[in-house]
């Protein structure tokens, strides 16, 4: 009998998961479903607006994959990163720091070259881009090489109110284990389903835990790869990591539950395959509104509008339908365009006049302007 204590990897006949694939079935249905039809949308984009799309996705992707672990990042920083690596115009965005620009670039290259093997030196390569500097927040890490021989605890929590979730595997087995789950992830057994594939890397990697700091972003920078090579595209239409963020606390938990319930992974497969479908079914948003803003660009090609006025619309366009929240009103407007009261408040109702913007209805001081989509 298996006793509360014992973790996943202690199992006698770990890694060799086990599933319902009856359970599966209809979850499994679904997320195909949400896939197809993200990628049926996809198909309106020409290839700017996929990059813009694949642009919006890859800096959420980068914010929350980094929010997961409770690190946050300058959204404006992110998206300035993005549009240069996909080549995109990236005016009036700030240079980003080195360490979103790895982030950027793991992210990049696990989709982009997801058919290329994932070695060791390739992980290696991606935690270090991670910590540029050597340090995580304010301590020293080992970047580069696998944890040192410290116990490695799964926690959540702020500090001095953790909670563990699981422990790793020792350091002494590392090697081997991580040799192992490589060699299953270049060659995975035929006739496996490449969701459930997806989510068993992010399971197997997430319990190995095998650098000091990192192990969260390459798990989930894993589990895009392998979804880029279930649907054999470089480019991401939807974020896992966003999903992730929005269920963390669920995330946690049913990890934490997986680590102690032996090797039926089945209820781990359920909740994976569930955010795939969530994640796709958002991203249909996300698609839909890169195809409004390049409409209304269209409409206003021969509107004349200043950079300031330029610059708050493209604002509100990237920020969606419902991102932008009240809208914009003028003390929003200085603090985006550094300009006066009297300024901002012209330019806004030159915007208004000319059919850009349209009142939210909201008197007083909750007035404000939204797009006209």
């Amino acid at each position: 009998m298996q006793t509360p204590q014992t973790w996943i990897w202690q199992q006698t006949d770990w890694p060799h998961f086990r599933w319902d694939q009856g359970v599966l079935a209809s979850v499994l249905a679904c997320a195909r479903l949400a896939q197809g039809k993200v990628l049926g949308v996809t198909q309106l984009l020409d290839a700017k607006l996929s990059l813009e799309a694949v642009a919006t996705i890859l800096a959420e992707n980068g914010v929350t994959t980094s929010a997961i672990e409770g690190e946050r990042l300058d959204l404006d920083a992110v998206r300035s990163s993005v549009a240069r690596h996909l080549g995109l115009p990236s005016a009036g965005l700030p240079a980003p720091p080195r360490a979103v620009d790895g982030l950027v670039e793991v992210l990049l290259d696990a989709t982009c070259h997801y058919d290329s093997p994932l070695t060791a030196e390739r992980l290696f390569g991606w935690q270090a881009n991670l910590f540029p500097t050597g340090y995580s927040g304010l301590h020293p890490i080992r970047t580069g090489d696998l944890r040192g021989k410290e116990t490695m605890q799964v926690v959540s929590g702020r500090t001095g109110h953790e909670h563990v979730h699981f422990t790793a595997p020792p350091r002494e087995r590392l090697e081997d284990e991580l040799d192992c789950f490589l060699a299953w992830f270049n060659t995975s057994p035929t006739g496996l389903d490449g969701l459930i594939r997806a989510g068993l890397a992010h399971l197997w990697f997430v319990t190995l835990h095998p650098f000091e700091d990192g192990n969260g972003r390459l798990a989930r920078a894993i589990t895009d790869m392998a979804l880029s090579q279930d649907d054999q595209q470089a480019l991401r239409f939807f974020s896992l990591s966003a999903q992730i963020l929005r269920e963390r606390e669920s995330y946690y938990s049913i990890l934490e539950l997986t680590q102690r319930n032996g090797l039926d992974v089945t209820d781990w497969l359920v909740w994976f395959l569930e955010q795939v479908a969530a994640s796709a079914t958002a991203a249909e948003k996300t698609v839909a509104d890169t195809l409004a803003k390049a409409r209304f660009w269209l409409r206003h090609q021969s509107t004349d509008l200043n950079e300031r006025q330029r610059k708050v619309l493209n604002r509100l366009l990237d920020a969606g339908r419902d991102g932008f929240v009240g809208g914009i009103n003028t003390r929003k407007y200085m603090s985006l365009t550094k300009t006066s009261r009297s300024t901002a408040y012209r330019e806004l109702s030159e915007l208004v006049e000319k059919a850009c913007l349209t009142p939210t209805g909201k008197g007083g001081r909750s007035s404000g302007y939204e797009i006209v989509w």
